[in-house]
This record gives structure tokens, C-alpha cells and sequence, in this order.
């Protein structure tokens, strides 16, 4: 599980913010889970370049019980199965763009109903703020499918990513979540493409999380200080940090973030394996 945490301003509530309304009543807001880890070890082959959206296909009723499950361990947030679910990506399994639209929609209902029939228990509400979801927003690089996620060497302009996030981020900022989740980010250029997108849907908010080469550096090479910084005029971006990442880079790049910006810091690290996009293997490597 990861973690949101800060010390927060006037202008974070300026806006409706669900971290921001949950880091009012204590000091970290906990994620949930891998949720493709968890649909794999409950049999589902993920061998699929949908990844976990192909189980919004297949298997829907899997995604809302991992949600349950991941609410009744103590998350305050789960993300949806939107990671890899685009209009291009679904056009390639032969699906039309309403019905590509419908599984995106469908992506954030089971979550919410996850959350809603965890929190009619009353029991569950004891000593709790209420739980909230997250749409995910994956990068470019996860249609591709070539690990470029993990490089953002798109070759793309800002112009031309806001046009490929546009179509998916309207259905799913229209889809009921709390808040967008745009994660797994490469590079500045993206970063900036979205931020600039999110002006579109006034309302709507986003934590933005990105990829980490090193202790300092986005994947792309940039500084994760200057990414951070960046987003920090954009009242709209609701957190801002690092997913997918080692977790032993993870109190150097906190600290980059922290020095720029009162924003809250969401932090979600992988487990300790690195991922090699040149061979497309994973590994484990000892975290000190």
C-alpha cells in the first residue's frame, strides 16, 4: 500500500479535494494495493497488453472484490482498472468507442460500489473517514505497451498528448470518481500535457505521480524538483510524487517534492523489483 501525507494551506481546500479532506482529520491517507498483483494471484492471466482492463472484459466481478478487500484491510482509496484502458487500446481488441467508453465507466463503478456497500455497514464506519476512489489515468507509454513508461522517450509533443488523454479523461472524469489519479509518469512533457487538460474539466481534481530513474531524477532525466514545481501553479493537481518506483529512492525523492511545494505527497513504490523495459523481465533486488 502507499500513502498520501502533508502539512496543507488554504488554497488545497479551496477546491474540493478528497485527500485534502481526509488529511483534516489525520496525518496519511493509505492506498490500496497492487490491484493487478492481486487479480493474477486470484487466477487471471494479465499476459495482455489491457493488462488488468482486460478483466473489465472478462471477469468485472473480480475487480469489485479485490476493492472490497483492499477496503476491509484499511485503505482509504482505491484506484480503479483504468490504468491501461484507452480508446486506442480497446479499438485494437475490436471494440467501438461506446463501448470502450462504457468499460472505462464501468471501471469506476465497481470501485464505488465497492466503497459504498463497505461504508453502509456501520460497523466499518467506526473510527474512519469515509473511503474515496481514484480513477487512473496511465501514461502514454502503458498503451504502447514497450515499457516506455519506465523511459518517456515518446518523441510526442504536448499537443499531441493532450489530444490522445482527452477522450479518456473526460469519460472518467465524468464517471463518478473522487479524484483522477494520473500516475506512472515519464516525463515533464506529459506531466504538463495533462495538468493542461485538467483545466477542461473545472472540478475535477488529480494527484500526479511519477517515474523515478534515481534519488533525483524522473525517468525521462528531468528533475523530479522541477516537475513538482511546475505543478504546483495548477490548483487543480490535488498531491503530487512517485509510484512504480524503488522503494529505497523513495525519502530522497519525497524530500525533492517537500522542498517545492506544500502540495500533499503521494508515494506508492513498487516491491523491491526492477523492471528492465529493454527485455520486458522484472527482477528483485535487495532494498537496503
Amino acid at each position: 500500500m502507499g500513502a498520501v501525507a502533508t502539512v496543507l494551506n488554504d488554497q488545497e481546500f479551496a477546491l474540493y479535494n478528497p485527500i485534502a479532506r481526509i488529511l483534516r482529520t489525520q496525518p496519511v491517507v493509505v492506498l490500496d494495493g497492487a490491484l493487478a498483483t492481486e487479480l493474477e494471484r486470484r487466477g487471471c492471466d494479465l499476459h495482455d497488453p489491457l493488462w488488468s482492463a482486460q478483466v473489465l472484459l472478462e471477469a468485472p466481478e473480480l475487480i469489485r472484490q479485490v476493492h472490497s478487500d483492499y477496503f476491509a484491510a484499511g485503505a482509504d482509496c482505491a484506484i480503479t482498472a483504468s490504468y491501461q484502458a484507452t480508446f486506442q487500446g480497446f479499438a485494437r481488441r475490436g471494440l467501438d468507442a461506446e463501448d470502450a467508453a462504457k468499460l472505462m465507466q464501468l471501471s469506476v463503478q465497481l470501485a464505488v460500489e465497492a466503497r459504498d456497500a463497505y461504508w453502509d455497514n456501520a460497523w466499518n464506519r467506526v473510527g474512519r473517514v469515509r473511503p474515496f476512489v481514484a480513477a487512473s489515468v496511465g501514461p502514454y507509454g502503458a498503451f504502447l505497451h514497450d515499457g516506455s513508461e519506465y523511459r518517456g522517450d515518446y518523441g510526442l509533443s504536448e499537443a499531441e498528448l493532450m489530444a490522445f488523454h482527452r477522450p479518456r479523461m473526460a469519460v472518467l472524469a465524468a464517471a463518478g470518481a473522487d479524484v483522477l489519479a494520473c500516475e506512472t509518469i515519464p516525463c515533464l512533457v506529459e506531466a504538463r500535457a495533462l495538468a493542461r487538460l485538467l483545466e477542461e474539466f473545472p472540478g475535477v481534481s488529480a494527484w500526479f505521480s511519477f517515474t523515478a530513474r534515481d534519488g533525483t531524477h524522473i525517468s525521462d532525466g528531468e528533475s523530479l524538483a522541477t516537475c513538482a514545481q511546475r505543478l504546483d501553479r495548477y490548483p487543480q493537481v490535488a498531491a503530487i510524487g512517485v509510484n512504480c518506483t524503488a522503494p529505497q529512492l523513495v525519502p530522497e525523492l519525497v524530500q525533492a517534492v517537500a522542498r517545492v511545494t506544500r502540495k500533499p505527497i503521494v508515494v506508492y513504490p513498487n516491491s523491491g523489483e526492477r523492471y528492465d523495459a529493454q527485455c520486458g523481465i522484472r527482477y528483485l533486488e535487495p532494498v537496503q
